[in-house]
């Protein structure tokens, strides 16, 4: 399977790059995707919610009325769960939400979801591009020549470079990661996918196991 390379300037450069079909022309897996997204966003809560129970609230322990003969129910302490200001019953705990899935479904996850946005003609092969200083007028002029300006879009790096980065930062719509650091969620997320050919290369080599 092959697309054509562009530049910077969204012109066609003459050149084509190959795509694996190991990698950008399997049968998605939709299972898959959806547990690694599923494991993403589970990682991403803090887990950090605490409510206090019955035995941590502070307050008097004494006895607040006599057992019998008040004509309601009886009542040993004011900390109970159905006094106001008493303890909540089987309340939240600090918990980790995270859970394990096997390298080899994240693969197959990853590689269902670029072989989607190849069928779908989402994904786009720039030549290796630079800025000669972190501008974020000249990433816009990059995303307008793609014409990419109103989309959601995930440029995908062969390695890190801090001026391309730096550039897009402020921008809400358009994400810049390296070939190691693509995720699912990442993928799915973005309406475009641009890969440079050095990072093409890279997501072949590291999905290709």
């Amino acid at each position: 399977m092959k697309v054509a390379v562009l530049d910077k300037q969204g012109k066609e450069t003459g050149r084509e790059a190959n795509l694996s079909d190991a990698v950008f022309g399997i049968e998605p897996n939709e299972h898959a995707v959806y547990l690694d997204v599923k494991q993403y966003l589970a990682n991403q809560r803090q887990g950090t919610h605490k409510a206090k129970e019955r035995a941590e609230i502070v307050g008097s322990t004494r006895k607040i009325k006599k057992q019998k003969g008040t004509g309601t129910a009886r009542a040993g302490s004011i900390k109970s769960p159905i006094f106001r200001g008493g303890g909540r019953i089987f309340g939240p705990r600090p918990r980790n939400y995270g859970f394990k899935l096997n390298k080899n479904l994240k693969r197959l996850a990853r590689r269902s979801v670029l072989s989607q946005k190849v069928k779908s003609n989402n994904l786009m092969v720039v030549e290796d591009f630079n800025f000669d200083k972190p501008k974020t007028k000249d990433f816009l002029s990059f995303l307008a020549n793609l014409g990419l300006n109103d989309k959601k879009s995930l440029i995908v790096l062969g390695e890190t470079n801090k001026n391309v980065y730096l550039s897009s930062r402020n921008l809400k719509t358009s994400e810049v990661v390296t070939a190691s650091e693509i995720s699912t969620y990442k993928l799915m997320h973005a309406n475009k996918v641009v890969l440079t050919e050095e990072s093409l290369e890279e997501i072949e080599k590291n999905l290709s196991k």
